[in-house]
């Protein structure tokens, strides 16, 4: 892992976080989010829906992007961009149809184990974009009021 780069953007700073494609690199979005946390003072509902949303994101780009593939990595960028936390997760896989996803809620998927991330993502984020064939997606994250 290799938390390095830093991109300038208005006044603000993106940074990098490059990790491998293995079920332990979760641990680093969720320092990374416990930083964030801290730094922007974010409240506990918006902390939550961060946590849910970035490890669904990583946890797909490993796991449906990547194929759990340890020599193929997952990268985020990430900072705050005017009012808002903003993230970009992208993967080195082949991509996917993300207008074309099975309803989790439908009554023949209830009981399926997967399925459901993107699914929260939507309705945990104040903005979701997918784009390069479904291998980047961005979260946003709108900070107090404004």
């Amino acid at each position: 892992m290799k938390n390095s780069e830093l991109l300038m953007q208005g006044n603000d700073q993106l940074q990098t976080l490059e990790l491998r494609s293995q079920p332990d690199s979760i641990g680093a979005v969720e320092r990374m989010i416990d930083q964030l946390r801290d730094q922007y003072e974010v409240s506990e509902d918006m902390y939550g829906n961060m946590l849910v949303a970035l490890t669904e994101a990583v946890t797909n780009a490993i796991y449906h992007g990547n194929q759990s593939d340890p020599g193929k990595k997952v990268h985020i960028k990430y900072g705050r961009v005017n009012n808002s936390l903003n993230f970009t997760i992208s993967d080195e896989g082949r991509g996917f149809d993300y207008y074309n996803l099975p309803d989790p809620t439908a009554p023949e998927n209830l009981e399926k184990e997967c399925g459901r991330g993107i699914f929260l993502m939507k309705h945990l984020t104040d903005q979701l974009i997918f784009s390069e064939n479904g291998r980047v997606v961005e979260l946003h994250f709108k900070l107090g009021n404004n």
